[in-house]
């Protein structure tokens, strides 16, 4: 199985990670896992908002993975891409919980350009 097929699983997982932090507080109740109180500021709102991007991002970036296999694009740039899409993620994390906006920014940028860099990528490899 290729590496870039391990970095969907991995940019599945992702978001789920990026809260579970906030989770470890005595203060979490896992009966009402949801109550908006409870993620409404400081970090928890932070780990809630990086969650909630990371589901938002990975659709787009699962399909372009699936289009650069399926289209014929050079593997090992399909690879290397995928790997930094999850490593640009991690740091988007990163950024998110150290209410860093700006790095955060800059990461989600370079994500999203490497995920339009695998869907096109069948046209330049």
């Amino acid at each position: 199985m290729s590496i870039a097929l391990w970095c969907i699983l991995i940019a599945a997982i992702l978001p789920i990670l990026s809260a579970f932090p906030a989770k470890l507080n005595k203060d979490f109740n896992n009966a009402l896992p949801r109550d908006p109180d409870y993620w409404r500021e400081g970090f928890r709102a932070r780990a809630q908002a990086a969650q909630a991007n990371g589901f938002e991002a990975f659709p787009f970036f699962a399909v372009a993975v699936f289009v650069a296999m399926s289209q014929g694009a050079d593997p090992h740039w399909i690879d290397r891409l995928a790997v930094l899409f999850v490593l640009l993620r991690l740091i988007y994390v990163f950024c998110y919980w150290m209410d860093r906006s700006t790095p955060r920014s800059l990461a989600w940028a370079a994500a999203f350009l490497t995920i339009v860099g695998l869907f096109t990528s069948s046209l330049w490899s």
